[in-house]
Order: C-alpha cells, then sequence, then structure tokens
C-alpha cells in the first residue's frame, strides 16, 4: 500500500511535456492552413500598429474614445500574439512540443486577454451609450481619469481572475498521456489528460466564463439597446441610420466574440465529440477580432481615416 501511495505521487511528474496536435482529424493536410493564419496575424499585427501610430500622431485624436481605440489595440495584438507564434512553428517546423511551465503561462495569458478584451468591449459600449444618450453630459463623464480608473480596473480584474485557472490545471497529475488535440493550451483541453478528478477545473472555468463574460455581455446588450431606443427617437433619418450602421457592425464582432466563448466552454465542458469545431473556433476567436475591430471599429471613423490618409501622404477627404 505504501509502495502504491509513493507511485501515486510521483505519477505528478512523469510527464515533462505536451504534444499540441493541432486541428483533430485533419492532421494530414493541416499545414495548408498555414497561409490564411499567417495572413490574419500580420493583419492584426499591422492594422492595430497604425491604429496606434495614427492616433498618436492626431492632436485631434487624443480624445478617450480614441484612447480605448488604442488600449483595444494593444489587447488585439497580445490577444493574437498569445497563439499565433507557437501555431506557425507548429505548421511551419513541426516544433509540437511545449513544456508544462510554459503551457500554463500560455494558458494563462489566453485568459487574461480575452477578460481584457471583454472588458474594454465594455468601456467604449458605454462610452458610446453617453454619447449618444447623454450627449451634454459627455465631457463631464468620460473624462481622461475615466479611461484611465476604467483601464486600471480592467487591467486589475482581468490579471487576477484567471490565476486559479493555470494553477488548478498545474495540480493535476499528468502521469501518461500528453497529446493534446489542439493548437493552444486550453484550460480543460489540458486537464483531460491529468489522471485524477479535474471537476475542480471545470466548475472554476464555468465560473469564470459565467461571472466575467455573461455579466460583460449582459452590460454591453444593456448599452445598445439604450443606444437604439435612443437613435430611434432622433427626427434625423440620416443620424439615426449612421448610428444604427455602427453600431450593427460593432455587434456582429462583439457577438461572434462571446459566442464564440460560450460555444468553445460548453462544448469542453460537455465533453462533446465532435473537436474540431470548438478547436477551430478556439484558434479563430483569438485572431480574428483583432484582425477585424481595426476596421470595424476604427477605420469606419471619419477622423481616423483621415489620420489614415495623413500618414500614406494621400490628401484628406472629408466623406
Amino acid at each position: 500500500m505504501h509502495q502504491d501511495l509513493r507511485d501515486s505521487n510521483s505519477s505528478k511528474f512523469q510527464v515533462s511535456e505536451f504534444i499540441l496536435m493541432g486541428f483533430p482529424g485533419i492532421h494530414s493536410w493541416q499545414h495548408w492552413l498555414s497561409l490564411p493564419l499567417a495572413l490574419l496575424y500580420l493583419l492584426a499585427l499591422s492594422a492595430n500598429i497604425l491604429i496606434l501610430i495614427i492616433i498618436n500622431q492626431e492632436m485631434a485624436l487624443h480624445q478617450p474614445m480614441y484612447y480605448f481605440l488604442g488600449i483595444l489595440a494593444v489587447v488585439d495584438m497580445g490577444l493574437a500574439t498569445t497563439i499565433m507564434p507557437k501555431i506557425l512553428a507548429i505548421l511551419w517546423f513541426n516544433a509540437k512540443t511545449i513544456s508544462l511551465p510554459e503551457c500554463f503561462a500560455q494558458m494563462y495569458a489566453i485568459h487574461c486577454f480575452v477578460a481584457m478584451e471583454s472588458g474594454i468591449f465594455v468601456c467604449m459600449a458605454i462610452d458610446r451609450y453617453v454619447a449618444i444618450c447623454r450627449p451634454l453630459q459627455y465631457p463631464l463623464i468620460i473624462t481622461e481619469s475615466f479611461v484611465i480608473k476604467s483601464t486600471v480596473f480592467m487591467a486589475f480584474r482581468n490579471s487576477l481572475s484567471p490565476i486559479p485557472v493555470p494553477v488548478l490545471a498545474a495540480q493535476r497529475h499528468y502521469c501518461s498521456r500528453n497529446q493534446i488535440e489542439h493548437y493552444l493550451c486550453s484550460n480543460l483541453g489540458v486537464t483531460s489528460l491529468s489522471c485524477d478528478d479535474r471537476k475542480i477545473n471545470t466548475i472554476n472555468q464555468l465560473l469564470l466564463g459565467w461571472t466575467l463574460m455573461v455579466s460583460d455581455l449582459g452590460l454591453i446588450i444593456l448599452s445598445y439597446a439604450l443606444i437604439l431606443l435612443s437613435v430611434l427617437k432622433l427626427n434625423s433619418v440620416e443620424a439615426a441610420s449612421k448610428a444604427l450602421s455602427t453600431c450593427t457592425s460593432h455587434l456582429i464582432l462583439i457577438l461572434f466574440f462571446y459566442t464564440a466563448v460560450i460555444v468553445i466552454s460548453i462544448t469542453h465542458s460537455a465533453g462533446m465529440t465532435v473537436p474540431l469545431i470548438p478547436v477551430l473556433l478556439n484558434v479563430l476567436h483569438n485572431v480574428i477580432p483583432p484582425s477585424l475591430n481595426p476596421i470595424v471599429y476604427a477605420l469606419k471613423n471619419k477622423e481616423l481615416r483621415q489620420g489614415l490618409y495623413k500618414v500614406f501622404g494621400i490628401g484628406i477627404k472629408t466623406n
């Protein structure tokens, strides 16, 4: 019996690294995905860097709304970078192994940046609500101090709340299997390889998702619902149409962001037997919003477009 206990205790250290296998069921041709994924990553980096350059150079854009756009650009680049270099290394150089500490660090970074993205979406929704529904109070409410305080709060909340995820995952015993049917170290994907009970990991994942993501999504939906009600009361058809167009494009990306989180969480927790869909969603969730956010949130903005023309030395257009 004592020998069994010693074997059980030592089993925790038998696995020293994981192997990221990639997309399940399509291992033989998944390398063809490297080009579109690399292009998406390049677009995410270049578009967001361009947004930061424009905001920095144009004094007219030194306003709270554009500060939030700049913060979103930084978060977007961080979100994409948490997974894309490793994915491209797997596809190009077959570098599938990842050490346990690196895996748990990536797990934390993914949760941190996803939560931060969610928090910035909330701040931007509040900014638009005040701008459209309380325009006279906007300069008094949405100040530089508000941007700093809300950003610090979101950074503090979203850097602390994911800590239990890698900590709990590191406490599991990985005694035999080490092949992960994924491109990244997802919490439930990694802990499914453990030799002991992972119920606490599943519960923590669900609690984290439902307390942070669902509460953030609720605030965003409430903000845009109030915006919609306010816009419908406008006498100007052109102003109402412009506001609705902007809100609709924003909501499409926001709903994709949160829908992917919910689908990934449910499929992993329920142990569904069709893993390709959540794995694909998990990868795209970390690279598509960072690629499209600069276009949807920023390049549809007249002032930012004018800043873009200046950066490239094009005559300023007013339309």
